[in-house]
């Protein structure tokens, strides 16, 4: 069995770490490393002691949710509240960075980015990359990562065609098992 890469191993935590956001809009995930070995991890989500979206709902200003703090600012704050040195670090995240945290990362010296997945890829923020010569490169994860919640819809969706397959089966039965997964969908 061969190991997976670097790119991949830590890429794979920021998806951990995105099954602990409480937005509803967007779970992302950021690792921070310096010498291969993980200083920090973020996740979106609401301030310590804060309404989290999941509870109320995303709270949408100008078609972002200001409820959350995003996952690469998390990372970073939690450097520097531990007094991590992030100069030289490079920065693993699920989603291309936003424009502000784009700012941050540049301002903190992490001197590479590695995002999974493109979202709302704002030209500054690459510019901005490019002028602070910080490294961009896109590492698609090639490792399945679901939550138990998904896994488990999963497994009774299996259950509900395997009972479609069952013989003599009446219409009230194949609608009750229809009307189950669309609820499930």
């Amino acid at each position: 069995m061969e190991r997976i890469s670097w790119d991949q191993y830590f890429m794979t935590q920021s998806h951990l770490l995105s099954l602990r956001s409480t937005c509803t809009r967007l779970a992302v995930g950021a690792t921070i490393v310096r010498d291969k070995r993980i200083i920090a991890g973020g996740y979106n989500g609401s301030i310590k002691g804060g309404v989290h979206c999941i509870d109320d709902g995303c709270y949408v200003i100008d078609n972002h949710c200001v409820r959350t703090i995003h996952a690469e600012m998390n990372a970073l704050l939690q450097c520097a509240k531990f007094g991590a040195k992030t100069e030289e670090a490079e920065i693993y995240v699920t989603h291309f960075p936003c424009l502000q945290c784009c700012k941050a990362i540049i301002q903190s010296g992490v001197t590479a980015v590695y995002y999974a997945q493109d979202y709302k890829n704002h030209p500054y923020a690459v510019e901005l990359f490019e002028q602070a010569s910080v490294t961009v490169k896109h590492v698609p994860l090639e490792y399945d990562i679901t939550s138990l919640e998904e896994q488990e819809r999963h497994l009774q969706l299996k259950e509900l065609f395997v009972a479609l397959e069952k013989d003599n089966l009446s219409m009230e039965e194949l609608q009750r098992v229809f009307t189950k997964a669309k609820m499930m969908l």
